[in-house]
């Protein structure tokens, strides 16, 4: 079986809110290249496990879930959001 990732996803940079920004995602890598398409153009492949994604609760089900199903992970760390607070006039300096 294919090897997966385990990451958390990102807040949406189009929108204020964080809606599903604590979710845990088990998507699997795509183990083949993106070809272009002879007659469209449109890059893809093959493979459609890649287009597999499944959200969890927390990195520790994630887990869990593959090592029941001998699915090959490796965890990527969340990202430290750097919150710089600064008063408006201070862009005027």
């Amino acid at each position: 079986m294919a090897a997966a990732r385990i990451f958390q996803r990102q807040k949406n940079a189009m929108q204020s809110g964080n809606a599903r920004a604590d979710e845990w995602v088990l998507q699997f890598e795509s183990h083949k290249p993106h070809v272009p398409d002879p007659l469209t153009g449109w890059s893809g492949n093959g493979d459609t496990q890649s287009q597999v994604t499944i959200t969890f609760d927390s990195a520790e089900d994630a887990k869990a879930y593959a090592d029941r199903n001998g699915i090959a992970y490796h965890l990527v760390p969340p990202a430290i959001r750097k919150l710089r607070l600064q008063a408006y006039a201070d862009n005027f300096k």
